[in-house]
């Protein structure tokens, strides 16, 4: 299932230009170009160059890249939770999400209205962290009411979850998200149940003027206090940008920022909402085949990974040749790294690291 990344903000924050321009950017590759399957979600290619040298290394046929799914999440306005203009859609879209790009206005264009009538970014962002809380406030006293009266009847997973949740409701009462509280190991399934809009990651995106791309000190700080990432983007510039093709582009981007810049602001995003869910990459590639990127949870297992790539593969899993990217590239082929030792045969409970190149044998 692929990775939904939901993108929120106020009216006006920027956040439709940034939607706009995921969908329009990356055409340069034949490979995977971003596209909308739906009018409100754009389907973007996670690029990564170190796949690119193993292609070339192996002599792969294609690559075709690992992608994430952005929703454009109806804007949101203060009375959300209680279905004010888009709420209710903005709330429900939310929950099917598994992270919430957070879109900032930090620029000061006087052409483009703030519905509050003055930018002040830290006001924005608790006028919708507000609404998220409101919003569990009134999941989690509806779900506690159920479970309580299972917890009644002595049902030890019943009675461990009624107790999670009202410290749940205790520190939404205070304001503060539930990605504070974790579940209790007693009621594995009492986060999932929940469905709760503040357990899950953020990325904020300040959205600043034109030839800037350093975050606000002050969205910077709030981030970090919450345990969130944060990155900086000119919504409108990048929209314009991703007209461009590659070389125009990347002259802009020095132009504006008075130096060339490693990745665009668009690819930046992209990288920081994967990083948002601890999620590493892996390839398979191999001659005249094509080559691959795909993203596990940090942490997983060889066996994890044969799932990711097909669920017959996994159930029949015998046994993982497995070898970093760098090691393969340097050697030059997977014949050449055999010699050297370097090519592995590991087991269904390797853990996977960042940049393993894999290729799994099973029992069809």
């Amino acid at each position: 299932m692929s990775t939904r990344i939901g993108i929120v903000g106020m009216p006006n924050a920027g956040k439709s230009s940034l939607f706009n321009a995921l969908t329009k950017a990356g055409a340069e590759a034949a490979n995977y170009p971003f596209t909308t399957i739906e009018p409100n979600v754009a389907v973007v290619p996670v690029r990564d160059e170190r796949l690119e040298l193993v292609a070339r290394t192996v002599g792969a046929s294609e690559i075709v890249w690992d992608t994430i799914d952005f929703h454009d999440i109806a804007g949101l306005v203060a009375g959300a939770h209680e279905g004010e203009g888009l709420g209710n859609r903005f709330l429900a879209n939310i929950r099917e999400t598994d992270a919430i790009v957070h879109v900032v206005r930090a620029h000061g264009d006087a052409n483009v209205v703030h519905p509050e009538g003055s930018v002040d970014p830290l006001r924005d962002i608790e006028t919708i962290e507000t609404e998220l809380v409101l919003a569990d406030l009134e999941q989690a006293e509806r779900r506690v009411e159920r479970v309580a009266k299972q917890a009644k009847g002595g049902d030890r997973v019943a009675v461990a979850e009624e107790r999670w949740l009202r410290e749940v409701i205790d520190t939404l009462q205070a304001g503060r998200p539930v990605r504070g509280v974790p579940a209790p190991a007693e009621a594995p399934n009492a986060a999932r149940d929940l469905g709760s809009l503040t357990a899950k990651p953020v990325l904020f995106v300040a959205n600043v003027d034109e030839g800037s791309d350093e975050v606000p000190e002050a969205i910077a700080a709030h981030a970090l206090a919450e345990g969130a990432r944060a990155t900086a983007i000119s919504s409108r510039i990048e929209s314009e940008l991703a007209e461009l093709d590659d070389e125009e582009a990347a002259a802009m981007r020095e132009e504006l920022y008075g130096r060339p810049p490693s990745e665009s602001s668009l690819e930046r995003v992209v990288g920081e909402a994967f990083a948002l869910l601890e999620l590493i990459a892996f390839f398979t590639a191999g001659e005249a085949k094509p080559a691959q990127s795909w993203h596990l949870r940090r942490g997983l297992t060889a066996w994890h990974a044969a799932g990711e790539i097909h669920s017959d593969i996994q159930r029949g899993f015998v046994r993982a040749e497995v070898i970093g990217w760098r090691e393969l590239v340097d050697a030059g082929g997977y014949t050449a790294a055999r010699e050297r030792g370097t090519l592995r045969l590991e087991g269904r409970d390797y853990v996977m690291a960042d940049g393993d190149v894999i290729n799994v044998k099973f029992t069809p």
